[in-house]
């Protein structure tokens, strides 16, 4: 089995191009990739895309940042794919000046677009959102008389991720509730690259253990952040 290639977090954020799409595990900055974030943010990369749960916290009170809400800050996305932003300040002042782009989603239809995306499904039907605004603009279809939207895959140029453990082959463990989106994540972009806690030998991981399989994975960085 084949070394995935253990990069800096420098190195990581240098390989998310201005433009790009990006995917970030996490919920509300829980079992998000810390260390990377924080080197996209001195790298300052503009205008990516983010497709995310939510944008975690920023207070404005009390001056509290989490997780993705540091590159909210630093106007870094054109535009936001989230369900949640209602513990973000900074992303409802930039939505509500239209200064980006956030595009709510329904946190089940989300899951289940990135999983399609990764599953290379056209899309799937979901009865979540019908007569309201998330209907707009999209298809409607009659099962049994029922109205059901069709929604689309979602895919990423970049998945940046994290784990608790990975060998050497990056075979990933998550650590409890901290697994939510990235084992979704990790099967629907281009490049994906995973920023865990501990590295070990390959071989070391009991595959039962196993939560994304190394062939998902490309690229490994040691977390030294953890929020």
């Amino acid at each position: 089995m084949l070394v995935k290639p253990i990069i800096s977090a420098a190195n990581a954020a240098g390989k998310i191009k201005e433009g790009d799409s990006l995917m970030v595990g996490g919920f509300m900055a829980c079992g998000s990739p810390h260390t990377i974030i924080f080197s996209l943010k001195e790298m300052g990369t503009k205008n990516l895309i983010l497709i995310c749960n939510d944008t975690a916290d920023h207070d404005f009170k009390t001056g509290k940042i989490t997780g993705v809400a540091h590159l909210v800050q630093t106007k870094q996305f054109k535009k936001i794919i989230a369900s949640h932003i209602g513990a973000n300040q900074e992303t409802q002042r930039q939505m509500n000046a239209r200064e980006t782009e956030v595009e709510l989603v329904p946190q089940g239809t989300l899951a289940e677009q990135i999983r399609a995306g990764g599953a290379g499904l056209g899309g799937f039907l979901t009865a979540t959102g019908v007569g309201t605004e998330v209907a707009n603009h999209k298809q409607i279809i009659l099962v049994a008389h029922r109205p059901y939207l069709l929604e689309l895959p979602l895919k990423a140029d970049v998945a940046i991720i994290k784990a608790k453990k990975a060998d050497k082959a990056g075979n990933l463990v998550f650590n409890g509730t901290a697994r939510n989106f990235n084992p979704l994540m990790a099967t629907a972009a281009a490049l994906v690259i995973a920023e865990v806690e501990e590295i070990v030998e390959t071989g070391e991981i009991d595959p039962n253990d196993v939560h994304t399989p190394s062939i998902f994975v490309d690229y490994l960085v040691k977390a030294e952040k953890i929020e």
